[in-house]
């Protein structure tokens, strides 16, 4: 009973950090996946346009990866074990990823104009300068947030986030829609020459990317408390052992950005011209990342409970029966995936009409499944990575890594010329199960763990069958197709509820009645 106590406490503490965190990555960047997704398709109505915002941003991605070069998992690793040390880790850290950042970002705004040429945009380098000032940014606030997460700080942490997440919808919103309008002498003439002096509709994509860039760096202002006392510092007998533990994650988080986002570049390179009639490639890009963003729900959940299971796993790993707690966190986390699959899933044909602003989006809607539960499986796989974090094997992570982006690199080139979009969808899939089946396999040689695979799998099949049932049966009523996908995903999520939520919650309160 009393480990029944302790797991559930500390189950408790997990779900409340992770509810916190999640104010800023789901509640604070699905509103802005929520208004910002319908705002930018209703704005760039051509899906080509919004397609290069997809590339642009997929390169980004790879560029975040380098700047951190995995510093802010080893702030972690090394601060955790030697916590009287923390202003000295935070330190070298700090002073590491400045450096990176202001030698990379100074090389791409001196060739920004041959960087854009080199992706297939010779016109564009002012958007390439724009993104070296952004990661610029990006890099120097990185430590400071790992640092309050370690500090157990999460309010802090949220509020913050939140706070720039709302600046750039509101900015986004100042400049494609006050300005455009006003500049177009459409409304709001009053600012019609400062509008016209600013705006510049050829460079419209443009504006996100500046929007972005504000919005970041008035984070930097809020941190001069955690910089206080900051001194750049690079002492190589500290700095050493960072290296070495944080090198294979780069290249973990290199080949893992290979597998989240190069299925845009690919689609630009592989997909056949005339492949979808009467749309170019960037159109087809532009189309698929908007049906992306379904999974947004999932991959911020994600990214949430990453942000609080992190210093909990780190904080667990020496009590003799962190492997039971660690296979019951992956079980309900594996629930509330499922439920968020078949939520969105199921409900596909009336949520389309929340998030995409026009109607030329819409014919992608096929791949929104597969991609959900592909977010699904990365979920499952970074739950699984806790082994070898926790015993300093994090070469394993790279390889695990690379075997991932070789089976998408690998199946995109196979599948994108024949499936268009739909091939690059179902490589996230093949990409995160091969994944997280190596994960598996070797974690529990090294740290075994007594995960709940039989229900799990049962679970996954059934909500995958109400998914696709709601697409095959057509009642020729959209009222009562709508009626049937509601009913059956509440079906599900009763199941759930009878099964696992109420026999915990029960649980929890039989321990309770007996503490009293």
């Amino acid at each position: 009973m009393a480990q029944i106590t302790i797991a559930l406490g500390l189950l408790k503490k997990l779900g409340s950090q992770t509810a916190i965190y999640g104010i800023s990555s789901i509640v604070g960047r699905a509103v802005n996946s929520v208004l910002m997704v319908p705002f930018h398709t209703a704005v760039f109505t051509d899906p080509g346009e919004y397609g290069i915002n997809s590339v642009f941003y997929a390169y980004a991605a790879f560029f975040n990866v380098v700047y951190t070069f995995g510093m802010e998992t080893a702030f972690f690793r090394f601060a955790t074990r030697e916590r009287q040390q923390l202003q000295s880790y935070f330190n070298q850290s700090v002073t590491a990823v400045a450096a990176v950042a202001f030698l990379g970002s100074g090389l791409l705004w001196l060739f920004a104009d041959e960087a854009a040429a080199l992706i297939q945009y010779p016109d564009l380098g002012l958007y390439v300068r724009l993104f070296a000032l952004l990661f610029a940014i990006d890099a120097l606030v990185a430590i400071p947030f790992a640092r309050l997460r370690l500090e157990g700080r999460p309010v802090l942490f949220a509020s913050l986030k939140l706070g720039s997440i709302f600046l750039y919808v509101g900015l986004n919103f100042f400049f494609l829609y006050v300005c455009r309008k006003a500049a177009a002498g459409e409304s709001f003439l009053f600012m019609q020459d400062f509008a016209q002096l600013i705006f510049k509709p050829e460079y419209a994509v443009g504006y996100i990317f500046l929007a972005n860039l504000i919005a970041n760096a008035a984070q930097l202002p809020a941190f001069a408390f955690v910089f206080k006392g900051f001194r750049l510092q690079w002492q190589w007998q500290t700095l050493k052992p960072m290296l070495r533990y944080a090198y294979p994650l780069l290249f973990m988080g290199l080949a893992g950005i290979v597998n989240e986002v190069i299925d845009r570049q690919m689609l630009k390179w592989l997909l056949p011209e005339g492949f979808y009639a009467g749309i170019t490639t960037d159109g087809a890009i532009g189309i698929y990342s908007a049906c992306f963003k379904f999974g947004v729900f999932i991959t911020l959940a994600v990214q949430a409970f990453r942000y609080a299971a992190e210093p909990f796993f780190f904080a667990q790993a020496a009590d003799k029966n962190s492997p039971e707690l660690f296979a019951r966190v992956m079980h309900y986390f594996i629930l509330a995936c499922l439920l968020m699959y078949v939520g969105i899933g199921a409900n596909i044909d009336w949520v389309q009409y929340l998030l995409l602003g026009s109607a030329a989006y819409r014919e992608g809607l096929a791949v929104v499944p597969v991609l959900l539960l592909a977010n699904c499986l990365l979920g499952v796989y970074y739950n699984l990575t806790v082994w070898f974090k926790i015993t300093d094997r994090t070469y394993y992570g790279t390889w695990f890594a690379i075997l991932g982006a070789a089976v998408t690199v690998a199946g995109n080139y196979l599948l994108i010329p024949l499936m268009g979009y739909m091939g690059a969808a179902l490589m996230h899939l093949i990409c995160y199960a091969a994944m997280s089946a190596a994960c598996l396999y070797y974690g529990q040689k090294f740290y075994p763990i007594p995960y709940r695979w039989k229900p799990a799998l049962l679970y996954t099949a059934a909500g995958t069958a109400v998914v696709y049932s709601v697409q095959a049966i057509d009642l020729q009523s959209f009222v009562m197709n709508q009626l049937l996908n509601i009913a059956l995903s509440a079906a599900f999520t009763g199941l759930i509820f009878i099964r696992e939520i109420r026999p915990l919650m029960n649980r929890g309160k039989a321990v309770s009645e007996k503490n009293l």
